[in-house]
């Protein structure tokens, strides 16, 4: 039996930054289908969004192996659409997985409190 498939958005034209505190340029972006119970322990739906840093990603297996195509491959062609969207969807598998950092989440917050954001 296979597994569902699962549509994913890549934005290549013009990503957002990477979040903050980086902003630096993201090199793309993916929108992706995501969920998460609620507080009542109920499941919630939505989209997340993930930007492809070439510096915050670095040193991430998935990441790198993208970043490194970017590095020799300056546009996505047909001599290389194959290997991209193999990199690619690997990479969102992974960031599909990452978790909220509370001690920066904490650390935001306190800043917003105090007026600094």
């Amino acid at each position: 039996m296979t597994q569902p498939t699962e549509e994913f958005v890549l934005r290549l034209t013009a990503p957002p930054n990477c979040p903050p505190p980086c902003g630096r340029p993201g090199l793309l972006s993916a929108r992706f289908p995501n969920s998460w119970k609620n507080t009542r322990g109920e499941e919630v739906h939505g989209l997340r969004e993930a930007v492809l840093c070439p510096e915050c990603d670095r040193g991430e297996p998935p990441a790198d192996a993208l970043l490194a195509l970017f590095a020799v491959d300056d546009q996505i062609a047909g001599s290389n659409a194959e290997v991209f969207s193999r990199l690619v969807t690997a990479w969102v598998e992974s960031v599909r997985h990452r978790t909220v950092d509370l001690t920066l989440l904490n650390a935001e917050v306190q800043r917003w409190q105090k007026g600094s954001l």
